[in-house]
């Protein structure tokens, strides 16, 4: 192989790293740790574009950097004829040299350079010279690496005295590293040469590699390169050559058969054109059929024994015929493109015709083969790949039901079906598929097809979602898609289809608005297009997801249903769909398989848009459960495929959950800083769900650090008093910390209010959570008394560990409610559960409170410095007063916070002052400083 294509088969060029080779390099490694010591040999083989070349051309410079010194040497098909051309490549770097050896042996290797005018006179002589040669020149100080690639192309002397050379090679500090290509004759000797067989790269390393090399490629058509080349580097970097940018990036469908460029057709068709021209008939019908069933060959040709022609084919290793199965398979994929780029056009349009005909009507191969033998548009054909694509798509797959939309596409004859077609595939592309980086070019094709078809249904559906992503608006997105619903009369099953994936668009609009006026245009599209809506989902979506407080009761029974049946589900959008509805009523559990299954889909190439869904509402899940060391990772891939597929109104989506990370985990900065991002990106476009979240995250902040005036003020913002918002499913995940918040700061008759409107929207009867923590809130929004049968009832609560977080904040909020009331021993059990809890989580600000409430409980355990007692005679009480108020809070925040009245709290500060040698609070920091003891924890307690 030349020496400009070497680097270039899985290597990079500048670097020299290789994708999938490190076992490869780990032997070439192994042969030049031994070669510096004692000569050794390595023969790599391979198929053609394997990748030999690229290895050697990094061996070279693994060899340099552990200083040897390289000589290369290259065979050639050209030079193969000419005599020593290949011992030439190694003798001309070493002219210099050859003077220095013994007489008889310098005029031989001058002959062979042309330096003299003898001749050598048989090769034992040449061999004997140069290998004195190469023994003279290297040593372990300064060994030597041969080099040699397309070793059968060498001339044959050069060879044979190479092969010599390697019998010797033990004698002298010499690594001889060659390749060739699988069943080339090699004259190396058979014994005590290691050979390594170098295979196709494995799945993974192709699909970096071409990621790599080709970042604008959509997965699905990576992974279909990957498939056709098999593994072959040089097949996986010169297949995309073929293809033009919008095929690349699914803008257009690709072929049945993937074009060959010039260099794979050099080395895939030599032995395909070779064939009789009735055996490249058999195969080229073999190759759009498919299948690989003999059968249908021979119903297509139709002549008894026709099939013995493909025995020609067999010889040559080209095909053979599977033992368990019966089927024809191609000992490689792009044996099958050779064949098809051979064959001409009228060869292949009578092949996909004479298959079609032996297809039932209506099935969709025949549909495919129909498409192509048409010559130019043909609309009936078009119409059938139509009718395909929609079937396709309730199979599941909304990439090949792209695929069919985009050929159907280039078949329509008018610009008006042209138009709408692209757009239909623009629009499952936005909100199935999941690449946006391809919907304006969709669309802006579909626009230049047929101006008039901007305003159809497939394009706002398209839009919207763009301009959700984008620089866009909620008003407008939900103005394009109101206008386009209300002017569009179904007239077809597939614009059906297209109408429930608007009307989910239009859903999701009003979602992430956060108004409850926008809705109002959805409930009219609902009720007026009801026996046309396809998808039943919808109905279910819009009482759990919409509104859920409301609005989920009625549903609850179809969603169960729902959720046990998805294991059976192969759709993604459905299973997405499904555990959306699921998300805020808590059966997110139930579908955890089917979205790890979605996920996966979308890593192999498939729905991206649901993959990243899946993502979010797994790490939603992983929150709600206490499984907070995956949200990372799972949101970190979530926002990758967001960032590299423009869907950045999901990222934002994954980032609030990292924010309720840092604010659990005490990270006030990370989690300002977000909740400030989500906001900001979120007011100029209207997206008030962002804003929600925002809240939810500084809320979470200020109660960790006990300001519970901010957090009621944050929570305030989203909860209005007294009563439960409609299309505000976000109240659900608030009512502990509405209630404690409330009930911290004084606002006891909002607390009840909204408790009230909770149990009056049957809330509690949507599942167990929401039902404990109902009780556990009413419980702590009582001032009177401790109503301990409620919280006990809440606790008691089946599986309630499930729920650890909301499980140990309502074990806290009882915990101080009893010690308030100065039960402290039966405080002090559900203190200690709520602190493991909080511990195990990494909940530092709850861990920092429970641990402060057993302080002033008064548990009795080893104090942090034994000497504390003794040097400072404050009371358990006053400790904590003291440390609270050295870090700034009022009395009543203290008050707040520790559950006593703002007048008690300055009662014992004025206690402490004294003890502590001060005369005001404003003392009070340097003085706990200056006694050089550690603040009283969970772990350091104070009798």
């Amino acid at each position: 192989m030349n020496e400009h294509v070497i680097a270039q088969i899985g290597s990079d060029v500048a670097t020299g790293r290789l994708v999938g080779r490190s076992a490869e390099l780990a032997l070439v490694d192994a042969l030049f740790a031994k070669a510096a010591t004692r000569g050794a040999v390595l023969m790599l083989t391979g198929e053609a574009g394997v990748g030999k070349s690229a290895l050697l051309a990094a061996a070279s410079r693994r060899a340099v950097k552990r200083g040897f010194r390289v000589l290369r040497v290259a065979g050639s098909q050209f030079d193969q004829s000419v005599s020593f051309a290949g011992l030439n490549q190694i003798l001309q770097p070493l002219a210099g040299e050859i003077a220095s050896l013994p007489k008889r042996q310098a005029h031989t290797l001058q002959a062979i350079l042309g330096l003299s005018a003898g001749e050598p006179v048989e090769l034992l002589a040449v061999a004997n010279a140069v290998q004195g040669l190469l023994s003279r020149i290297s040593t372990r100080s300064n060994p030597l690496a041969l080099i040699l690639d397309d070793y059968a192309w060498l001339d044959r002397p050069s060879a044979v005295v190479l092969g010599t050379v390697a019998r010797y090679v033990s004698t002298m500090s010499v690594a001889l590293l060659a390749a060739s290509r699988t069943g080339d004759e090699s004259f190396l000797p058979s014994t005590g040469t290691d050979m390594h067989e170098v295979q196709p790269l494995d799945v993974k390393s192709a699909m970096k590699l071409v990621a790599e090399r080709f970042p604008a490629m959509t997965p699905r058509v990576r992974r279909r390169l990957v498939a056709e080349a098999c593994g072959n580097p040089l097949a996986l970097l010169e297949l995309p050559v073929s293809l033009n940018i919008a095929q690349q990036t699914q803008r257009r469908s690709l072929p049945a058969v993937l074009p060959l460029t010039e260099r794979l057709r050099m080395v895939f068709s030599k032995r395909v054109s070779a064939l009789p021209d009735a055996t490249r008939k058999l195969l080229l019908l073999a190759v759009l059929d498919g299948s690989g069933e003999l059968h249908i060959l021979q119903r297509v040709v139709g002549r008894s024994g026709a099939l013995s022609e493909l025995s020609c084919a067999e010889r040559v290793g080209l095909v053979h015929v599977d033992a368990q199965t019966g089927r024809l398979v191609f000992r490689h994929p792009l044996t099958r493109s050779a064949v098809v780029e051979l064959s001409t056009v009228a060869e292949r349009r009578w092949a996909h015709q004479a298959l079609a005909s032996e297809l039932p009507e209506g099935s969709e191969r025949r549909a495919w083969h129909l498409a192509g033998a048409a010559v130019g548009p043909d609309d009936q054909v078009a119409e059938l790949l139509h009718e395909v694509a929609y079937t396709t798509l309730r199979r599941g797959d909304a990439v090949g039901a792209i695929t069919a939309l985009l050929r159907a596409s280039e078949l329509s004859s008018t610009g008006a079906d042209r138009g709408r077609r692209l757009a239909e595939a623009a629009c499952l592309g936005a909100n199935v598929t999941g690449d946006l980086r391809n919907v304006r070019a969709l669309l802006d094709d579909a626009v230049a097809a047929d101006p008039l078809g901007s305003a159809s249904l497939a394009a706002a559906a398209a839009a919207a979602s763009q301009l959700l992503n984008g620089e866009g608006d909620a008003d407008t997105a939900h103005r394009l898609l109101v206008g386009a619903i209300d002017n569009h009369a179904p007239q077809r099953p597939a614009e059906d289809t297209i109408l429930g994936e608007a009307l989910h668009a239009l859903l999701m609009v009003c979602f992430f608005s956060g108004r409850t006026e926008l809705w109002h245009s959805l409930d009219s599209a609902l009720a007026r297009l009801h026996s046309h809506i396809p998808d039943p989902l919808l109905p279910v979506l819009r009482g759990t997801f919409g509104d859920p407080a409301h609005a989920a009761l009625p549903v609850l029974p179809r969603l169960d249903e729902l959720i046990e049946g998805l294991h059976r589900e192969t759709d993604p959008s459905r299973i997405i769909r499904t555990a959306v509805c699921a998300a805020y009523v808590d059966r997110l559990p139930g579908c955890r398989s089917a979205l790890w299954r979605v996920i996966d889909d979308g890593r192999g190439g498939g729905a991206v848009t649901s993959a990243i869904e899946g993502l979010f509402l797994l790490a939603t899940d992983a929150w709600a459960t206490g499984q907070w060391d995956q949200i990372t990772k799972l949101s970190e891939e979530a926002q990758g495929w967001c960032a590299t597929y423009n869907y950045r109104l999901r990222a934002w989506q994954s980032r609030s959950i990292e924010g309720l990370l840092a604010a659990v985990r005490g990270d006030d900065e990370a989690a300002r800083n977000t909740a400030d991002r989500l906001a900001s990106w979120g007011n100029p476009r209207g997206l008030g769900l962002l804003r929600n979240y925002a809240s939810h995250i500084r809320a979470l902040s200020a109660l960790g650090r006990t300001d519970f005036d901010s957090a009621y003020r944050h929570l305030s913002s989203i909860i209005p008093a007294g009563r439960l918002a409609p299309h505000n499913p976000h109240t659900l995940r608030l009512i502990w910390d509405f209630t404690e918040a409330a009930t911290r700061t004084g606002h006891h008759d909002e607390a009840a209010a909204h408790l009230a409107a909770v149990r009056d929207a049957g809330i509690p009867s949507i599942s167990p959570r929401l039902a404990m923590i109902t009780k556990a809130a009413t419980a702590m929004a009582n001032p009177r008394f401790v109503d301990r049968d409620l919280f006990d009832t809440a606790l008691a609560t089946p599986d309630a560990e499930r729920w650890p977080f909301d499980l140990a904040r309502i074990r806290l909020g009882y915990g101080e409610r009893l010690r308030r009331s100065q039960a402290y021993a039966a405080a002090r059990p559900h203190l200690e559960a709520a602190l493991g809890t909080f511990e195990s989580l990494g909940a530092a600000p709850w861990s920092a409170r429970a641990a402060g409430e057993l302080c002033a409980s008064g548990l009795p355990t080893a104090p942090a410095t034994p000497t504390v007692d003794r040097r400072v005679p404050l009371t358990p009480q006053e400790w904590r007063i003291a440390q609270l108020a050295a870090t700034g809070l009022t009395n009543k925040q203290i008050a707040a916070q520790l559950f006593l009245s703002p007048r008690t709290v300055g009662t014992h500060l004025r206690n402490v002052f004294p003890k502590l040698n001060i005369t005001s609070r404003a003392g009070l920091r340097d003085a706990l400083t200056s006694l050089d003891l550690p603040p009283i924890d969970g772990r350091h307690r104070r009798d």
